[in-house]
């Protein structure tokens, strides 16, 4: 063997070692750390599980396809509507988004989270009869029919309405604004005066919001009491 040969194997003879030792130790490549980094943001996204949505059977119209994202804010406002709200819930919206229905626009957090914990407090139960998501654009539209029963007198009234949900896509998809257009004409009596009580301005005063999750879980218990 030659001199020359003979130090090219020495040489070389190191490399494979540092080579081999990478392999069996398990280093990661710069792919692999994409993809764990990828694997951790995701697991890190709200869930229906982890946010404790009930409603997680969306319904879609023909041509439609939600996102897993619009899919859980979907499931999540309908939650709102029969009566279950929850700071799990609400963080899926924005700090400065508003809530609007023929009778009250609640701007801010102070005030559409009051609206959502008045409704179980004013109706129960509340029923979603049906609901179907029609648009899935921004807004996303869902066509909605809720039975709503008045405490105390156990008056019923159905309303069909037209949701449409704004998301704001700089602040991660959070929700900036969901407007209730109702169908018909909200008939006069004790369900609509009870409705209009639920204004943005007097609501805040007089419902209770908690301020933690323990005190949330509470109140939750104590409505399905």
């Amino acid at each position: 063997m030659s001199s020359v040969l003979f130090a090219r194997r020495i040489l070389s003879q190191p490399l494979r070692s540092s080579i081999s030792k990478i392999m069996t130790t398990g280093i990661p490549s710069a792919s692999a750390k994409m993809q764990t980094q990828a694997a951790s943001s995701t697991s890190d996204q709200p869930s229906f599980e982890s946010v404790g949505v009930k409603h997680t059977s969306i319904s879609q119209a023909p041509g439609v396809n939600l996102s897993p994202h619009q899919k859980l804010v979907v499931g999540s406002v309908l939650d709102l509507f029969e009566g279950r709200p929850s700071l799990r819930h609400l963080d899926l919206w924005s700090k400065d988004a508003t809530f609007a229905d023929p009778l009250t626009v609640a701007e801010g957090y102070d005030r559409y989270a009051a609206q959502w914990y008045g409704l179980p407090t004013v109706f129960s139960p509340i029923n979603l009869v049906s609901h179907t998501v029609t648009s899935a654009g921004n807004p996303i539209e869902i066509d909605l029919d809720n039975k709503y029963t008045l405490k105390g007198v156990k008056k019923e009234q159905e309303i069909k309405s037209k949701v449409k949900i704004w998301l704001d896509e700089s602040a991660g998809g959070k929700i900036n604004k969901v407007e209730d257009r109702w169908n018909d004409k909200l008939p006069d009596g004790p369900i609509s005066q009870a409705f209009r009580k639920l204004n943005a301005v007097t609501v805040p005063t007089m419902v209770k919001v908690p301020k933690t999750q323990e005190e949330d879980e509470k109140m939750r218990a104590a409505r399905e009491e």
